[in-house]
């Protein structure tokens, strides 16, 4: 029986790196960091939010756009606040379009642990693109993900985008 390799060279990164827990909210954190937005995925930032590449996607060119202030819930977003967040989601879907193309997003908000926040502290909106065909065998069978472009180029497509 033939073999067959799947080839994900820069996942060793991820593998080998010493995991540090941020002390506290890693959206905040980036607030404080903006020197260092290319080692925190962040895309851009705008008057209320920030876009940011989620480090650990569901998908190529998962996006989390967030606001800039620290709050779990909605009714806590000023009217600015609700704006920018959905100006930001359109905007990070024309990149997302440009960029890589998909055929369509899943976009979404999970608030509090038990509705499958991993952050519930900080609001926050997933940008997911989709493509007709992307679940396939590794998803279903062995609930593994493949990524299957870097970080460093997405966020170049996307800045580059965001930016046209």
């Amino acid at each position: 029986m033939e073999r067959n390799n799947l080839w994900a060279p820069w996942r060793i990164g991820y593998i080998t790196a010493p995991h540090k827990k941020t002390e506290g909210c890693f959206l905040c954190h980036h607030q404080e960091q903006d020197s260092q937005d290319d080692d925190n995925l962040v895309l851009w930032r705008s008057q209320w939010c920030v876009a940011v590449l989620n480090r650990y996607p569901y998908n190529n060119g998962h996006v989390l756009i967030a606001p800039k202030r620290h709050f779990s819930d909605l009714s806590e977003a000023t009217d600015a606040e609700m704006l920018d967040l959905m100006h930001q989601v359109r905007d990070s879907q024309a990149c997302l379009k440009e960029a890589v193309n998909p055929d369509g997003f899943n976009v979404g908000i999970n608030t509090g642990r038990c509705a499958g926040a991993g952050l519930p502290g900080h609001l926050h909106i997933h940008v997911v693109p989709r493509w007709n065909g992307d679940t396939n065998f590794m998803s279903v069978c062995s609930d593994t993900e493949v990524i299957s472009q870097s970080m460093n180029e997405l966020m170049s497509l996307l800045r580059q985008a965001h930016q046209s």
